[in-house]
């Protein structure tokens, strides 16, 4: 029987998707535009670190869709010096961003995240299992 090369395609697709997309613990591909971090797992909550140096607070967008991370970081810059008869302008646009899968759920709630001297570290508390578990007696 002939394999459909759509599948092939796809099973391709995949297996890229997760190289760039990456679980907590993997290793993941380093790509122009990508920020390392650091993911450390404590029993209770995950700890991402990531080194921005150069941005500020507001060029820094975090956001948690479906377990995965999403952190982007956007700058642009315009700056215009005169001196005599020469003017010299100067851009530039710096974008930095990740994607990380997170294995277990987390407290939505009780994220927290801090910005200092160009180290962002954001706190994720794991939801922590209620025991609303009921005994059924047998018969």
């Amino acid at each position: 029987m002939r394999r459909n090369p759509f599948d092939d395609l796809e099973e391709m697709l995949d297996r890229v998707s997760k190289q760039f997309e990456t679980g907590v613990g993997g290793s993941g591909l380093s790509f122009p535009g990508s920020v390392a971090v650091d993911v450390a797992d404590h029993r209770d909550e995950y700890v991402v670190t990531a080194d921005l140096p150069g941005f500020e607070t507001e060029d820094i967008e975090l956001t948690l869709v479906e377990g995965t991370l999403r952190l982007e970081a956007e700058q642009e810059t315009d700056r215009t010096d005169e001196h005599d008869r020469y003017l010299r302008r100067e851009r530039s646009h710096k974008s930095v961003s990740r994607r990380l899968h997170l294995p277990e759920p987390v407290d939505e709630e009780s994220i927290s995240a801090n910005y200092n001297n160009g180290v962002l570290t954001v706190t994720l508390p794991k939801l922590q299992e209620s025991d609303d578990s009921k005994r059924i007696d047998i018969d």
